[in-house]
């Protein structure tokens, strides 16, 4: 495999797995192409690169900053911005971690905290019911949540230790 065709096989690779980690299979292919650039790149060179639009590439470069998983680079003497995404993988997964979170898990402990008042007749087999079964998921949720907050907080030899154990 050349290059040209092993950069376009990682870039389609990283935009379908974006998608399992809830963003855009554009916005996980701009990450893809500043994951492998040596330089940081302007929003032209994205655009061309993959062959997207202005708007699109704007939105999905400020998309990755507030995901925290590229920056601006300034350049001397130029006014154009330029973007890099952090190189250690084991950084991009924990903000991606942080991230989902985030987005996902904590929304979803509020709404949970919030069912779990729901008012009805305790003596209603199904109030009862409802109640219990919002209890389960939120154990579940909040088991997770806190697996998630110590897989980040863990430096990448400690996590990849307790994952080894895990599958003993």
């Amino acid at each position: 495999m050349e290059f040209t065709e092993g950069k376009q096989k990682f870039i389609q690779t990283w935009g379908t797995l974006g998608s399992s980690w809830g963003i855009s299979r554009t916005m996980a292919q701009v990450h893809a192409l500043l994951l492998i650039s040596p330089d940081a790149l302007t929003t032209e060179e994205v655009m061309e690169d993959l062959k997207i639009s202005r708007g699109n590439a704007n939105m999905n470069l400020r998309d990755l900053m507030d995901w925290g998983l590229i920056s601006k680079e300034l350049v001397a003497g130029e006014r154009k911005e330029y973007f890099v995404a952090e190189k250690d993988i084991w950084k991009v997964a924990k903000q991606i971690i942080k991230e989902r979170r985030k987005r996902e898990i904590e929304p979803v402990l509020s709404i949970l905290e919030d069912l779990k008042q729901v008012k009805g007749n305790k003596t209603d087999k199904y109030h009862s019911e409802f109640i219990k079964t919002v209890a389960n998921i939120e154990a579940v949720v909040e088991k997770t949540d806190f697996a998630l907050d110590k897989a980040v907080k863990l430096d990448e030899n400690a996590f990849v230790g307790m994952l080894f154990k895990l599958f003993k």
